[in-house]
């Protein structure tokens, strides 16, 4: 069945959802701070808006895919904000990567304009939005789940159900905690191969074949071995995810001491000016020590 959906951010993973959402046939209108990013997919057929509210007007379903909180609240709350726009009975995405605060003072909001909101950030990075292979992470009612899942399908592989309101962004960031962790890890691992004198080649290939072996692992070794660090997870974001991490973490009386030792090092590579850059480039401060 075909809905009105509103699409807020058009960024790494933003794009790629809303050209999922037009081949299946939904309504679509968007929103981005550079409009000259809507552009394809207004060749496409959506509308673009010139404020959230604007996109908002009409839509039955509203999703938000954003930097941090900061962004999201602007999004939704500020001047023209998409709250100004929402029609009662609207189901709100937020799909960006969050707190779970935030998460709980949105859907406050959301319930004062007569509408209900599913955090549902996702797993996957550029090609995964483009190929229409997302995993969202839900938490809200089954109620509002089972009225936004037509429009989650056409983005997704798999939709999970994790409980009330707040479980999906909880869950994405123990998830981005352990990526960070892990592509921190690999840096160092690498560099000391680099410089051990053994094949980096013949060395990876026992590191993706054997225990240590991941998706990420594999698909991030191969970035730094090439230094391509065209942008599939922005370094900065990655940051960000394990800042929020440590925090909400802290309120379950976790002290998550490999993300702050993690976090030294992509805190070292934002220094380094490597921000915008994909998360693979933690290595390069790394390198040139």
């Amino acid at each position: 069945m075909s809905e009105n959906v509103a699409i807020l951010g058009l960024g790494t993973m933003g794009g790629g959802m809303a050209a999922n959402l037009l081949k299946a046939g939904h309504s679509l209108a968007v929103y981005n701070r550079t409009a000259a990013k809507a552009q394809p997919l207004v060749n496409a057929g959506a509308r673009l808006a010139s404020t959230p509210a604007e996109a908002a007007q009409g839509a039955s379903v509203i999703i938000g895919m954003l930097a941090d909180d900061a962004a999201s609240r602007a999004i939704w709350m500020g001047e023209d904000g998409a709250l100004a726009g929402v029609k009662t009975g609207a189901i709100l995405i937020e799909s960006s990567t969050v707190s779970p605060a935030w998460i709980a003072d949105l859907a406050g909001l959301a319930a004062q304009h007569g509408a209900e909101l599913l955090d549902a950030p996702v797993t996957g990075s550029r090609a995964q939005a483009a190929a229409g292979q997302l995993t969202f992470l839900v938490g809200g009612s089954q109620r509002a789940l089972q009225a936004a899942t037509p429009v989650l399908k056409a983005m997704s592989k798999e939709i999970v159900h994790l409980g009330p309101i707040g479980a999906g962004a909880k869950m994405k960031l123990i998830n981005n905690f352990l990526c960070g962790v892990q592509v921190a890890s690999l840096a160092e691992g690498l560099t000391w191969i680099e410089r051990s004198g053994l094949d980096p080649k013949k060395a990876l290939s026992v590191l993706n074949t054997g225990a240590p072996a991941s998706p990420l692992l594999a698909a991030i070794s191969d970035r730094m071995v090439n230094r391509n660090y065209a942008v599939n997870f922005l370094l900065k974001l990655m940051a960000k995810d394990m800042v929020y991490a440590q925090n909400e973490a802290a309120t379950c009386n976790v002290q998550l001491t490999t993300a702050e030792v993690s976090r030294a090092l992509f805190d070292d590579a934002l220094a380094k000016g490597l921000g915008d850059q994909d998360m693979a480039s933690v290595i390069e401060p790394l390198r040139a020590k």
